[in-house]
């Protein structure tokens, strides 16, 4: 069994052994605390350019299947846990995770002491660091990159390069335009379920192309820092002068937000989980989301004449959701379409097909 490293940028080192692909990979590194969902982590795209550790001891327990992917590949730049299970039980097993590693060209490390290593994010905040195999050391010139090492043009990496279309489940009674910022497979199938076609399109695909054509448009989560999507930025605020019905999901939310003339910022560790408390102030309840984002958008920031805060984040009064005044759009920060995870949310889905409704019924 070959050792395998984590060096951070302040020079902490952290000794292992190796899983997965043996080479050596630059990241973000973040934390994740979900005790399953492995699996929808590595494929989920708004974790490009990061290294995940996940803070459950023991991943890998159920293996990999075929059918529980968020996308078509894994996107993360290393993966890191206390254990893993080398002997996976679950009847829909088809790879070990060391073989889906292997497969995915993700280097891995296990044996380390994950709670140290949370503790020293959540303390310090997120920092980049170079995880490596023994035989693939970091020279200064890996270490100076790692140092400087930036998440950039990280939609433009993962968006569909063309537009694909999902046909809905049964009767189809709406045509949906999916905006690919790094979408998870569960948003589509969560808009199948009740009736709409799917188009998922390329992330910077103009608004001109989108008006008119479709009933409603989904925003979906997506990597990186919000802000430098100067583009996206732009088609959204054209897009909103159409009145059509918006449903903003994690970076689609903090993109609208931004269109509108909201700000964000990056958080200290970010909300990676699937047990974040999120209070709906105008139902005053809170239900139990999934969450997977590095920024929020700053609530100071929203204009109370064109948007309202709806949702916060109870452990940090982070910015959860916001609702348009006088028109059918409203965002949310946590991931309602959510698998593994709280079901709570998934209402969501429900309200946005009825402001479609309404919009339809408007028109006629």
């Amino acid at each position: 069994m070959k050792k395998a490293y984590l060096l951070l940028a302040d020079g902490t080192l952290f000794e292992g052994y190796s899983v997965g692909y043996e080479g050596q990979s630059i990241g973000e590194v973040v934390f994740n605390t979900g005790m399953a969902g492995y699996q929808e982590v590595l494929t989920d795209p708004s974790y490009y350019g990061q290294v995940v550790t996940m803070t459950y001891p023991l991943i890998g327990n159920y293996g990999i299947n075929f059918e529980d992917y968020e996308s078509r590949k894994s996107w993360v730049s290393g993966f890191i846990m206390r254990e893993i299970a080398e002997h996976p039980s679950n009847w829909r097993c088809r790879l070990t995770l060391d073989e889906y590693l292997k497969e995915q060209k993700v280097v891995g490390l296990a044996g380390i002491d994950t709670r140290r290593l949370t503790r020293k994010l959540r303390g310090e905040g997120v920092m980049n660091g170079v995880i490596y195999t023994e035989g693939f050391e970091p020279d200064e010139q890996t270490v100076a990159a790692m140092k400087a090492y930036v998440v950039k043009d990280a939609v433009r990496a993962v968006t569909c390069e063309e537009s694909r279309t999902y046909p809905a489940e049964g009767e189809q009674k709406y045509r949906i335009a999916l905006y690919d910022y790094g979408v998870k497979y569960n948003i589509e199938r969560e808009l199948q379920k009740r009736g709409c076609e799917v188009v998922t399109i390329p992330a910077l695909t103009p608004p001109e192309e989108v008006v008119g054509r479709f009933d409603g448009v989904m925003l979906s989560n997506g990597p990186g820092d919000p802000a430098e999507n100067v583009e996206i930025i732009a088609n959204l605020k054209r897009l909103l002068e159409s009145n059509i019905p918006i449903f903003g999901i994690c970076l689609g939310h903090q993109l609208l937000s931004l269109a509108i003339g909201a700000e964000t910022c990056k958080l200290k560790y970010g909300h990676r989980g699937v047990n974040h408390p999120v209070k709906d102030l105008d139902a005053d309840r809170t239900y139990i989301t999934s969450q997977n984002h590095g920024y929020a958008v700053v609530g100071e920031s929203v204009n109370p004449a064109i948007a309202r805060v709806r949702y916060v984040n109870l452990n940090d009064g982070t910015v959860e959701g916001v609702e348009h005044v006088g028109r059918p759009v409203f965002t949310v920060q946590y991931h309602p379409e959510v698998c593994p995870g709280p079901m709570d949310t998934s209402y969501l889905f429900d309200k946005f097909i009825e402001n479609i409704e309404k919009a339809k019924g408007g028109a006629q």
